[in-house]
């Protein structure tokens, strides 16, 4: 067995979330030292407690970006650049930010982190797949009926699984340092499509219910959605969605082959269960 104890970490941070999770998987089985960083790790790191980044930061090569909540979010520009400064001050010289398409605020973080002396790469994503099966819209397909402030937007999914792969790839192999790597499936759907092919799949009848932005935030209030994620989820929707109507060549050039299409997400989700009505009374929370 090797002694990784000397090595160069790299720190994850959003270590648990949907893509987080992801990348430290694939980095553990090439053996390469990571350290998870979320405000409940052994060594904590928390965007909001800018005493956690040193001590995260010890002993690190290379870091995962990936800004709480959002970086589209307002001020999350200030943190990214604080912390790419921080980092490169204790030795982490490579760093992979996670971004969104079709977001100002998220284009003007990866400047931020671009502008720096650090060996950069960029992975901008589309609407992640896995929001259908481990996000705010699998408890309502397990219920049968999914209400969202979506009708005729297109937008071209990307598999997270994708996703991690590529950013995977950055953090190992000095061959994407400096690349913008867009990210995204391959083809556009709606989202009434997408539950369509999901209801399909499953062999169950889910109502597809389109309402105003507005209408939704009224829904979240009543279901005490914090404020941050009512703010994200009707930026989404109500100015993302369908500007980025459009395919990419990311994942190709990143890794050599296709991106997942979302009837193979579809089709293994459905293999494991996870859309069951009697899954929904032990599935996880967002």
């Amino acid at each position: 067995m090797t002694d990784n104890r000397h090595e160069k970490q790299t720190l994850i941070t959003g270590g648990t979330g949907k893509t987080g999770r992801r990348i430290a998987q694939r980095l553990r089985e090439r053996g390469v030292p990571i350290r998870i960083g979320t405000p409940s790790s052994d060594l904590p790191f928390d965007w909001e407690d800018q005493s956690t980044w040193g001590p995260a930061l010890q002993g690190v090569s290379s870091v995962h970006i990936s800004y709480f909540p959002d970086l589209a979010v307002p001020g999350a520009v200030a943190y990214v650049r604080s912390f790419a400064e921080v980092a490169i001050e204790h030795g982490a010289r490579r760093l992979v930010l996670l971004s969104g398409r079709g977001e100002k605020e998220a284009q003007r973080g990866e400047r931020a982190v671009q502008e720096t002396d650090a060996d950069v790469t960029v992975v901008r994503c589309a609407f992640f797949m896995q929001n259908f099966s481990e996000n705010y819209i699998l408890e309502p397909i397990q219920a049968g009926e999914v209400v969202l402030p979506a009708r005729d937007q297109l937008d071209p999914f990307v598999d997270a699984d994708d996703i991690a792969a590529v950013v995977v790839a950055a953090l190992t192999d000095d061959r994407h340092i400096g690349e913008l790597y867009e990210l995204t499936g391959p083809r556009l759907l709606t989202f009434p499509g997408a539950v369509g092919e999901i209801a399909a799949a499953i062999g169950r009848d889910i109502r597809y219910v389109p309402v105003s932005v507005e209408e939704y935030e009224a829904v979240m209030i009543e279901e005490n959605v914090p404020e941050e994620f009512r703010w994200l989820l009707s930026h989404v929707f109500g100015e993302v969605l369908g500007g980025s109507a459009y395919l990419t060549d990311g994942v190709q050039r990143a890794l050599g082959r296709p991106p997942r299409d979302f009837s193979d997400f579809v089709r293994d989700t459905a293999a494991t269960g996870a859309w069951d009505v009697s899954a929904a009374v032990t599935s996880p929370a967002p």
